[in-house]
């Protein structure tokens, strides 16, 4: 049985070829003979009750100067599509929440999208994480200015960070003496207007910020490590950081085992969590990376894995 496969995604025109991971599960659903559609986030729509989409169908190819191509653009109900994978990144912002409404429509009428739209409202990648307390750095969430400053009084040494961002934006640290401390946290709160997470400095950035994959709640069993460079407090590659893959500690597999079961319940197919040293920081559910890195240095096939995830969902459908 051939199966079809919707991709909603970032405009494929802008992708890196070589680090892009929604690429490459693209790869690894056409070598499984899957029928490719592509869609932009402003292609979907409701029509009456039914998910519709303006799709174009898609071949993709692992070749740098041409890595995909395009068929002419033709209405569809989502419905009549085995499969949506939902790869949009961040701002999570009100746009992104009615493509999460749309894709339930879908959902309802029998396509399995991946990640469940639901799940994708419920699970905001940096309060998410704090569901596993013990798993997590001492931290706060807030907009309360007094509160914040309370925080950095007590561990001194403390990373503020936007609750919505991606790829090591707006991520500031305040050290003990509290240099420019007010301004990070006006900036941050909108004067005390938004909420924003505050986590105790984890030294062990040094070594790298952990990109974790998850298929189906088990791990991937190697990881990549995003090593800030040149004196930056980031490790992530979109910051500037060094991709390093490494298997996975005995520390990392229990986080996972930790975390694993929960995303499974809660229809998170694919998923990327950040450890820092000991510590879980935040559960990625919009569009996890760092799959070609890993692939690369240890000639996985992630793409695959999470296409194998997909058929078994869909075969235990029929």
């Amino acid at each position: 049985m051939q199966y079809s496969l919707g991709i909603v995604m970032d405009p494929i025109a802008q992708i890196s070829v070589k680090k892009d991971t929604t690429l490459a599960l693209l790869l690894a659903a056409q070598a499984r003979g899957f029928k490719l559609v592509y869609f932009e986030q402003s292609d979907l729509y409701l029509s009456d009750s039914s998910a519709m989409g303006s799709g174009r169908t898609l071949e993709v190819f692992d070749d740098p100067q041409c890595w995909y191509k395009l068929g002419p653009r033709a209405a569809q109900k989502l419905s009549e599509l085995n499969v949506l994978l939902m790869r949009v990144d961040p701002p999570f912002d009100n746009e992104y929440i009615y493509s999460t409404y749309i894709l339930e429509a879908a959902e309802r009428a029998g396509t399995l999208v991946v990640n469940k739209p639901q799940a994708l409202r419920d699970c905001n990648e940096k309060i998410f994480a704090t569901q596993f307390a013990e798993c997590c750095p001492p931290l706060i969430v807030s907009r309360d200015m007094q509160q914040l400053r309370n925080f950095h009084r007590q561990h001194e040494d403390v990373i503020f960070k936007p609750l919505d961002g991606m790829g090591g934006s707006g991520i500031f640290r305040a050290r003990a003496n509290g240099e420019n401390l007010g301004t990070i946290l006006e900036m941050l709160t909108d004067h005390g207007n938004r909420q924003i997470m505050g986590q105790r400095y984890i030294a062990e950035i040094e070594q790298g910020d952990k990109r974790i994959l998850i298929i189906d709640g088990e791990p991937v069993p190697y990881c990549l490590a995003r090593i800030p460079q040149g004196g930056d407090i980031r490790g992530n590659l979109a910051a500037g950081g060094r991709g390093e893959a490494r298997p996975l500690s005995a520390e990392d597999r229990l986080i996972a085992a930790r975390v694993g079961p929960s995303l499974k319940e809660k229809g998170l197919l694919f998923v990327g969590l950040d450890v820092i040293g000991h510590y879980l920081t935040e559960i990625n559910v919009t569009s996890p990376t760092c799959a070609r890195e890993i692939d690369a240095a240890y000639g996985t096939d992630i793409g695959g894995m999470v296409m194998q995830a997909i058929t078994d969902r869909l075969a235990q459908k029929i």
